[in-house]
């Protein structure tokens, strides 16, 4: 199997982890968006008042349960009154922050920030270097390739010229190992949804190809780029992979895998390097997964199973014609294992690499070896192991950081290896898999002077005793005397694991005397499967809880008070800030959540609502889920004449992915329940989603809002 080079929203991840896309002044019904009368310069009081928002007595009892919900009409995406809804509470929200004097200083220093050049990790197909760059004068990051190591990059796919407004970008699904041919797909908006083309790599152009818009997953191409698979992950029916062969029709594209498979489950296919053989699997949530080997030397072969049945994920690659297995069956930090093909019972497994305390972040079969980048304490290590086991030795990081991913080929002792810290912009290192002597490939040149800041590790003590550790970065020598202002970022499940990365918002915060925190709350990965599980359906809570201790810890060590202190997160990390805020409101003084979960009541039933995340989060239709889920659903948890902090959600309509009808809904009950007097507002953009959507210069003016808005509420 190989890796797949797929631009993901990589200019937010510039800007902010999770960071969301805040609304354009476009209206819902196309017009611009006047400014009611602005508020005095540097506040974002309530002095002026949010738009009155219509209330329903509707209600529904389930499993005995009475639920109230007053605010279901907001849940009609396109109805008049809703629309209107939304264009007057973007008025608002710009009456709030459009007057405050930092925005401008703020949106200028991070432009210095992000407008460098960018480049991603390469992937080397056939000779030929394929990666992702964003230059400092674009707005969207571009593919490019070089011929050979020492070649020029040529662009191969510029997504400006697709949309006016730069709000369309490509991804890249699929490189065929020979370097000749590309699957590629084109999003509108910040839709998870593209159609996807297949491009000539030498002629950069199209070849008559076209799958139609839908959500497509796990596109890998034959060796010679002759064919490729990809899942249909159909919203209702569940995933069907199919194989396009190459200049034929995609609607009569044969399914191959996935018949039966229910909504709940995601399905992939994927083709060997050397063509061997085809790899199916089918991910039932984020942590059970079966998988199945087809020789493809063989005609009609069948699809066979090879770990089935069991209660553990398990990612297959293939170094030649042997089959190497990362797992975490028996070993919940992870393990590395030869199987034999034609008895591939466990009890047979040959052990390449054992599970340790470390976590298994990061492997590739590179150089005749395996490569693995272990999780130590949320710290990056690279350790090269050959595959009879013999632990080689250790590639060196420049410091103490994350990585962004290992990129290299079984035949090649080439590997490149992204790295990044909290004060260190994301490095490409290249480095010899036999010797291991590491130099860096690229760096980018960001005016920021890492030498003036630290990074602490501190260990938090949850409700439970549970020992979480955490990340605060601040400017050297810093005073505890409790006044600093500080941004908490949370996130905390579907076992992905919040290591440190480069931002500019953060530089920006912490340049300004700022303190940033992020804690490693179960939930992730950072160790573990085990660490997972604690953190997923009915042990939810025990994430609340830890990013709650992560605050207290904070104000108890006097790096800030309850005053002087924010949460964020997006997504899962905006069911968490919105669980934080309505189960200790009084913890904190501002809250930016981003495209939220937050009606865990509702979630099961909404349109467009990610059906394997029910295996994570739980389902409300069924009686026993439902009620670990009603004892947190923050919108639910709204209570009338609580003190709510100062509140900033945003979404958007091209998120089809978390139903930004929940967002509405929770501003719309905040609104009339907060006894606070500080603004609660949304900021709704009609283009954009939860898979980005945005320009560079957009994303930028979002954040400054942001930035604005939490620190104006921070101030004595």
């Amino acid at each position: 199997m190989r890796l797949t080079l797929v631009a993901v929203s990589v200019a937010a991840t510039l800007i902010v982890a999770a960071c969301a896309r805040a609304p354009s002044r476009v209206l819902a019904n196309g017009s611009a968006a006047p400014l009611p009368a602005a508020i005095p310069s540097g506040s974002t009081s309530s002095a002026l008042a949010p738009p009155p928002t219509r209330r329903d007595d509707f209600s529904e009892v389930l499993h005995g349960v009475t639920i109230v919900d007053p605010y279901r009409w907001l849940e009609e995406d396109q109805s008049p009154e809703t629309r209107a809804w939304i264009d007057a509470q973007n008025r608002y929200t710009h009456a709030l922050v459009d007057p405050l004097p930092m925005r401008t200083t703020i949106r200028a220093r991070l432009d210095a920030l992000a407008r460098v050049d960018r480049q991603a990790i390469p992937e080397v197909h056939g000779g030929r270097y394929f990666t992702w760059k964003r230059r400092a004068q674009d707005d969207l990051w571009s593919f490019f390739v070089r011929e050979g190591r020492d070649g020029r990059d040529d662009i191969l796919l510029d997504p400006h010229p697709l949309s006016a407004d730069h709000t369309s970008s490509f991804t890249v699904e699929a490189v065929a190992d020979d370097g000749r041919r590309l699957v590629y797909g084109i999003r509108r908006g910040g839709e998870d949804e593209t159609e996807l083309h297949v491009l000539d790599v030498a002629s950069k152009k199209d070849l008559p190809d076209v799958l139609p818009r839908a959500l497509y997953r796990g596109v890998s191409m034959k060796p010679d780029g002759s064919g490729f698979y990809y899942t249909d992950q159909d919203r209702k029916r569940g995933p069907r992979v199919r194989y396009h062969a190459v200049g034929t029709k995609a609607d009569s594209d044969p399914i191959v895998f996935g018949e039966g498979l229910g909504p709940s489950t995601n399905a992939f296919g994927g083709v060997s390097r050397n063509g061997r053989h085809a790899v199916f699997t089918a991910w039932h949530g984020w942590n059970s997964a079966d998988v199945y080997v087809q020789d493809l030397t063989q005609k009609r072969a069948p699809i066979v199973p090879l770990i089935v049945g069991r209660d553990a994920t398990s990612f297959l690659e293939f170094a030649g014609d042997r089959a190497i297995v990362k797992t975490n069956l028996d070993a919940p930090n992870g393990r590395i294992v030869e199987v034999d093909l034609r008895h591939p019972e466990p009890a047979k497994w040959r052990v390449i690499v054992p599970e340790t305390k470390d976590a298994i972040e990061h492997w590739a079969l590179a150089g005749g070896r395996v490569v693995v980048g272990y999780l130590h304490d949320v710290a990056a290590r690279v350790v090269v192991h050959a595959l009879d086991g013999t632990r080689e030795g250790e590639i060196a990081m420049p410091s103490i950081g994350a990585l962004t991913g290992i990129s290299g080929q079984w035949e090649s002792d080439e590997i490149f290896v992204g790295f990044t810290s909290y004060t260190t912009p994301v490095t490409t290192l290249r480095a010899s898999v036999k010797t291991r002597e590491v130099s860096t490939w690229w760096a980018p040149s960001v005016p920021f002077d890492s030498s003036a800041f630290e990074t602490e590790q501190v260990w938090v003590t949850s409700k439970d005793g549970t020992r979480v550790p955490m990340f605060v970065v601040h400017k050297k020598g810093l005073a505890r005397d409790g006044a600093r202002p500080t941004l908490l970022y949370g996130y905390g499940g579907f076992n992905v694991s919040e290591t440190p990365y480069f931002a500019s918002s953060i530089a920006w915060w912490i340049e300004n005397g700022g303190v940033y925190v992020v804690p490693n709350l179960r939930g992730g990965g950072e160790y573990g499967e085990k660490w997972h599980r604690a953190g997923m359906l009915e042990k939810k809570q025990n994430v609340f809880d830890d990013f709650i201790a992560s605050a207290e810890w904070l104000v108890a060590n006097h790096y800030t008070s309850a005053s002087r202190l924010a949460i964020r997160g997006g997504s899962n990390g905006g069911l968490l800030v919105g669980a934080a805020l309505t189960q200790r409101p009084e913890l904190f003084r501002a809250v930016l959540c981003e495209y939220p979960d937050l009606d865990m009541i509702g979630y099961y039933r909404f349109k467009n609502n990610n059906p394997p995340a029910l295996l994570e989060y739980g389902d409300a239709s069924k009686p026993d889920e439902f009620k670990f889920l009603l004892a947190y659903s923050p919108y639910q948890k709204v209570t009338s004449g609580v003190q709510y902090p100062a509140v900033l959600i945003t979404t958007g309509d091209e998120d089809t992915r978390v139903p930004p009808l929940q967002a509405r809904k929770m501003v719309a009950r905040l609104q009339a329940a907060t006894a606070s007097g500080r603004p609660i507002a949304i900021l709704y953009d009609t283009k954009s989603g939860h898979a980005g959507g945005k320009p560079l210069g957009a994303a930028l003016d979002d954040e400054a809002i942001a930035m604005a808005f939490v620190r104006a509420q921070l101030e004595p």
